[in-house]
């Protein structure tokens, strides 16, 4: 047979199953979602699905005022979607990496714009970060995520992961930082020098310093704020 054959190109991207639970990797960039019950989704992430599914908008108030107002105070931009049934659901975001955290009673936050998916079991709530305000374009918010079950977070390229301890913090760029510690408490520090030479619009001026004990996870890339979907 043709190694480029069209019987081979069906055969080497065919969906395969891993066995690895309700979340599985078919590849670097596309999720599949074993879907037996229902999990979150970032909207506009579904690129196809198997099986007796619905797909319904979070509701305004559907986990309560306090976080729709939180959500509106921040203006920010992860609209979740839940997926409901059994069957196989796939989803991807503008190419990025795809990487899975299996959380045993641990807490994670994750920039807004890089939470893919998260099962139903997760207890999830939105914290925003203080005197951000305005002043970045991206990383003003982020969704803080505890309990058991798997989360699906994203990055543009192979992220990487610092440890953060006593003594020896970490600080990072705000639109290049993907999560943290779920303990961590990032302060956001400006650099005046820096500042006066590039002027405001540079996010090296805005810096997030993570103090204590755990780790944070940038990605080689600066995000520009979330993007707008106008799919499910």
């Amino acid at each position: 047979m043709s190694r480029y054959s069209l019987e081979q190109f069906v055969q080497d991207t065919a969906q395969k199953d891993q066995n690895q639970g309700v979340f599985e990797l078919e590849s670097r960039y596309m999720l599949e979602v074993n879907l037996r019950g229902r999990v979150w989704t970032k909207t506009g992430s579904m690129v196809a699905y198997q099986g007796g599914v619905k797909f319904r908008r979070e509701g305004a108030f559907e986990h309560g005022f306090w976080r729709w107002f939180k959500r509106s105070f921040t203006g920010e931009g992860t609209n979740l979607t839940k997926a409901e049934g059994v069957g196989r659901v796939y989803l991807a975001d503008s190419g990025k990496v795809i990487s899975i955290l299996g959380l045993q009673g641990e807490a994670v936050c994750v920039n807004g714009n890089d939470l893919l998916a998260f099962e139903d079991s997760i207890a999830w709530d939105i914290r925003m970060m203080r005197r951000m305000g305005a002043m970045m374009a991206g990383g003003l918010f982020n969704v803080r995520l505890e309990g058991q079950g798997m989360v699906a977070v994203t990055s543009h390229g192979q992220p990487l992961t610092l440890r953060v301890r006593p003594g020896k913090p970490v600080v990072t760029d705000p639109n290049a930082t993907v999560a943290w510690s779920g303990h961590l408490e990032p302060q956001l520090k400006t650099d005046i020098q820096l500042r006066t030479l590039v002027g405001r619009g540079s996010g090296e001026a805005f810096q997030l310093h993570f103090e204590g004990e755990g780790f944070v996870v940038v990605q080689p890339y600066e995000e520009q704020g979330p993007q707008a979907h106008g799919r499910r």
